[in-house]
């Protein structure tokens, strides 16, 4: 090469370096260059794959990471899209939305001239595995505090995420195992895109929540996340980790064409043959009224011969072990979260008027296994029924359903789906583990949530229902209406508390003035309680 050639190649790559640092849309990673978007408080970097595309002979297979080299610079300003579900609140009868197609991260990194890193939070987005998505949950109000970095994870929803015959045909979790892949892609990333790789908090909301929990109990996660949070769901409610999952992937397999085969393989493969769309419309064939069971396909345990296992014990055992990641953890729940399940029965019936409540009067021996998650996990319809009938006695004594009685069954579904699991799981931590453990009850209801929208009704009090603190840190329009001075308050310092937890080396965890109490060598539980105006430190010998 002449010198002159020579010359010109080095010209040409210092002004393409001089460009690449005047212009901090461009980030550049091992699969080439990335241009973001500028959106004036922040910089965004969307739909970024971080996986190959789940689709033909990849789907129902674990994740494989993404390997392809762009030639010329990526586009980072696309919205990410969906991933392909059955989404409950679409409010028509066919509730389809998303794409197959979906495995990406999208990275939000504040606007600040004097800073250049940041530390990281990863959002596990809520929908009982089911349906949801990142986008859903905003993040403005995070980017106007300007101190953290927010990345959304795409991962597999409904059957194309966890359908499962039981074997390692199809042993299931692909969606935890897309979660996993991104949070390895993150730690490897995040610091071209100005994220402090070794300051990662993972929070997630609801099955985001269980699915944070599942993950810490990876032992490796340590070297992912330096801690997790989850909110209003954990690995130990009832509707997490799920039974007759082979039932029903058979049965999937009937309704969209795969015949009455036995054959795991071959029901994988005919399944592999179907377009996406009939696999997740198959879902309202599951549905019993509504949308119950609110989780018809979710994580379970599977073989021990799976290829890329996620999860081969219950987490129970997991936990006993001993071998989970000893990083900090906080648990939650709003004192009223069985909202989010018990407002769906004030909907109207629209062939009847009746309202589901009312009709459950009659049904409740045949829905209370599905709304309630025991459905697989008893033996016999008799097994069923003594549960039924015992729940409906100590929550409603001789009453009936009714509007009336509507708070002794949001009472019911708050303790059996989201509140008693969360003393076990502080006992199990507390007892096989030596890394924090934190709890907070929030207790503060909006002014218009998911109880309001599930129901379609505003005369009725809800209290503090699912997503009522959540919403607050991750702002969302969908699911709540306008935002009050205290909550204002409450939302910086619930952020206050993810920038903390992220960057102190000592595992503590603070809101605003007040210190969480470790659970960890206490032999009561401690919670710290979040109201309008207060965080109060409580301590009990049995849990509230």
């Amino acid at each position: 090469m002449s010198i002159f050639k020579r010359l010109l190649c080095l010209t040409l790559l210092w002004i393409a370096a001089l460009e690449s640092e005047a212009d901090p849309l461009i980030v550049e990673i091992t699969n080439g260059k990335i241009r973001g978007k500028d959106n004036g408080l922040y910089y965004s970097y969307e739909s970024i794959p971080n996986a190959e595309h789940p689709t033909g002979a990849l789907r129902f297979e674990a994740p494989q990471p993404y390997s392809h080299h762009w030639t010329d610079v990526f586009n980072a300003t696309q919205s990410p899209v969906e991933c392909m579900q059955w989404n409950q609140f679409i409010n028509e009868n066919n509730k389809l939305m998303g794409d197959e197609d979906c495995l990406t991260v999208s990275i939000y990194k504040p606007k600040k001239p004097n800073r250049s890193s940041f530390p990281v939070v990863v959002l596990l987005h809520g929908g009982a595995f089911m349906f949801g998505s990142g986008s859903i949950y905003g993040h403005d109000s995070i980017m106007r505090e300007g101190t953290l970095l927010v990345v959304k994870i795409s991962f597999g929803l409904g059957p194309l995420g966890f359908a499962s015959t039981g074997d390692r045909h199809l042993p299931g979790n692909y969606g935890l195992k897309d979660q996993r892949l991104a949070l390895q892609w993150i730690k490897k990333n995040i610091a071209h895109f100005g994220g402090m790789p070794d300051n990662i908090v993972l929070i997630g909301h609801s099955a985001g929540g269980a699915s944070a929990h599942l993950q810490l109990l990876h032992e490796d996660f340590k070297h992912l996340a330096k801690g997790a949070i989850s909110v209003s769901g954990n690995a130990l409610d009832p509707w997490v980790i799920q039974q007759g999952g082979r039932r029903r992937a058979f049965e999937l397999g009937r309704i969209v064409g795969c015949g009455h085969t036995n054959v795991s393989a071959e029901l994988k493969d005919c399944l592999k043959s179907k377009p996406a769309s009939d696999i997740v419309s198959a879902v309202r064939s599951f549905l019993v009224f509504s949308y119950v069971p609110f989780s018809a396909f979710g994580p379970v345990v599977e073989p021990s011969d799976a290829p890329d296992a996620f999860l081969t014990e219950d987490p129970r055992a997991v936990i006993k072990s001993g071998k989970f990641a000893q990083v900090p953890w906080a648990v939650t729940y709003t004192t009223e979260d069985g909202g989010y399940n018990a407002a769906q029965l004030l909907e109207r019936n629209k062939l009847t008027g009746e309202s589901w409540i009312d009709l459950l009067n009659d049904r409740w021996f045949d829905w209370a296994p599905y709304l309630l998650f025991y459905r697989d996990a008893k033996k016999t319809i008799k097994d069923m029924d003594d549960l039924s009938f015992d729940l409906r006695q100590q929550y409603l004594a001789d009453r009936r359903f009714s509007v009336e009685s509507y708070w002794n069954v949001q009472r019911m579904f708050t303790d059996v789906l989201f509140k008693n699991s969360v003393p076990s799981a502080i006992d199990l931590h507390r007892k096989y583990g030596k890394s924090p453990v934190y709890s907070f009850v929030y207790d503060n209801p909006t002014d218009s949530g998911v109880g309001q929208l599930l129901s379609n009704r505003t005369d009725v009090h809800f209290g503090t229902v699912h997503g009522d603190d959540f919403f607050l840190i991750f702002n969302t329009a969908a699911y709540r209406t306008g935002i009050r001075p205290d909550e204002e308050v409450i939302s910086k310092k619930f952020i206050g508390m993810l920038e903390d937890f992220a960057l102190n080396d000592k595992g503590t965890l603070t809101f605003g003035e007040c210190n969480f109490q470790n659970n960890v060598n206490s032999k009561e539980y401690q919670v710290l309680r979040i109201s309008r105006n207060a965080c109060k430190n409580e301590e009990y010998a049995r849990f509230p």
